[in-house]
């Protein structure tokens, strides 16, 4: 077995279905199928079985799952060990961006961070906080920029606080937003409940006069076109030209988000790690946005 063959059994956990696994590895079903049976004829023990929902591993495929990503491991960091004692900034580097820092920044971070470092091999993810939070937990990814408040005993650091605003057009800017639509948009559990509570402390809890979408740029959409208001972090609102009105809570504290930056403390020493986390830091401060600390 080699590193390739390591690959393609977690591909394999992953998708649950040989045609699936096969399509993510550019592999035809004949050609995984063959490779799956040379692997069980190495290992001399049957590691997959065909079901009509797919394939499912053996207890031996399981065990042949736990070693193989346990050397995956050691290789990865052999790898770059070898890569920092050479002076150069080189390896790779799993990263995790939430969606709205990613339409924003993440196009204009990428660029610069391979222009000054173009032997780093860069996994970028993008998605949910939540989402990237859980690969983060189970080592998925060596660093992540995340929003909300989410348990984490690794290196953080605090990259902006976001005022969450009362958003709507110019036009509708003198009616009271009782008597506009709400545009309701999916958000983690914390700032849902933030989100409830400051409705219901302005009388605006009502679910009759609602649109509920399930992304953040669509419901900013459908408030630039004079649908209704919003709730909207100030992340997404460079460029609009409506009425915007920071939140604040009856007892007088602000509503806002925060986004942080988030590591491994296995990987916060690596030096491509490092300079990701500076560069992000560095574009925050150029765009005028709360100062950074320097690393621990």
């Amino acid at each position: 077995m080699d590193e390739k063959d390591f690959s393609l059994l977690h591909m394999l956990k992953e998708c649950g279905n040989i045609t699936h696994a096969a399509d993510r590895l550019y592999l035809t079903q004949s050609a995984l199928s063959k490779r799956i049976k040379a692997i069980e004829r190495e290992l001399g023990c049957e590691i997959v079985i065909r079901t009509r929902k797919g394939v499912r591993f053996t207890p031996e495929g399981e065990l042949a799952l736990e070693r193989t990503a346990q050397a995956r491991r050691e290789l990865e960091l052999l790898r770059r060990e070898l890569g920092a004692s050479q002076g150069e900034i080189c390896g790779s580097l799993s990263a995790g961006f939430s969606i709205n820092y990613s339409i924003v920044h993440l196009p204009e971070l990428i660029a610069e961070y391979h222009r000054r470092y173009p032997r780093v091999q860069l996994d970028i993810v993008t998605g949910q906080s939540r989402t990237l939070h859980a690969s983060l937990q189970t080592g998925q990814l060596d660093v992540a920029v995340l929003r909300g408040e989410l348990p984490w005993d690794g290196m953080q650091y605090l990259l902006a606080q976001e005022r969450i605003c009362a958003v709507c057009t110019a036009e509708l800017a003198d009616r009271p937003l009782s008597e506009l639509t709400y545009i309701n948009h999916t958000t983690d559990i914390a700032h849902t409940a933030l989100m409830t509570r400051w409705l219901h402390e302005n009388n605006l809890g009502n679910d009759a006069n609602r649109i509920n979408v399930t992304d953040l740029m669509t419901c900013q959409e459908l408030v630039r076109r004079g649908i209704g208001w919003a709730l909207l972090p100030e992340i997404v609102l460079g460029g609009f030209d409506g009425c915007i009105r920071p939140c604040t809570f009856a007892n007088g504290e602000p509503f806002i988000r925060r986004m942080y930056v988030d590591c491994q403390k296995e990987s916060e020493s690596l030096p491509q790690v490092r300079a990701l986390i500076e560069l992000i830091k560095e574009q925050y401060r150029a765009d005028g946005d709360v100062p950074a600390a320097p690393l621990p």
